[in-house]
Order: structure tokens, then C-alpha cells, then sequence
């Protein structure tokens, strides 16, 4: 059982960062280096829920990615970021 809630790891995630913004890729890496007993790469079923918290819960908002942002995996990395609002 998640020693919090979903919306609180993300939370978490976010507001420990250097930039206070976080991937998605990145949300996921945070929670299972925390949690790694919990969350396995290999089981999506918490990783939906996690976009679905970012999605919903209106205390997390979605940053564009700047030109001058560093691509987080390498070339060819898409999408934006994600802040807690």
C-alpha cells in the first residue's frame, strides 16, 4: 500500500526538484527510486494513475517546453512539463 497519495508523491516529485518541474518520465523515475518494492517498471497500472492525477487534480499545471529547456531523454524527447500550481 502507497505510504501516501498519489497526488501527494507527485507533489513530492515536483517541489524536490531543481527547477520545481518535473516529465512525466521523470514523475515515474522519482516515485519508483522512492518506492521501488511498490512501483515496478514493468506494472503500468500506478503510471496510469499518475496521468490521471496530473490530469485531474487541479493543483498541477502543465508547462510548455522552452526551446532553451534541455531535452530530459536525449534527442527527440517531446511533451512538456509539470508543476504543482
Amino acid at each position: 500500500r502507497p505510504p501516501h497519495s498519489y497526488a501527494s508523491l507527485i507533489a513530492q516529485a515536483i517541489l524536490t526538484s531543481r527547477n520545481q518541474k518535473l516529465s512525466l518520465r521523470d514523475i515515474y523515475d522519482w516515485i519508483q527510486a522512492k518506492y521501488p518494492h511498490l512501483y515496478e517498471a514493468n506494472e503500468t497500472g500506478w503510471q496510469n494513475t499518475i496521468r490521471h492525477n496530473l490530469s485531474l487534480n487541479r493543483c498541477f499545471r502543465k508547462v510548455p517546453r522552452l526551446a532553451q529547456d534541455p531535452l530530459i531523454r536525449g534527442k527527440g524527447s517531446k511533451g512538456g512539463f509539470w508543476a504543482v500550481d
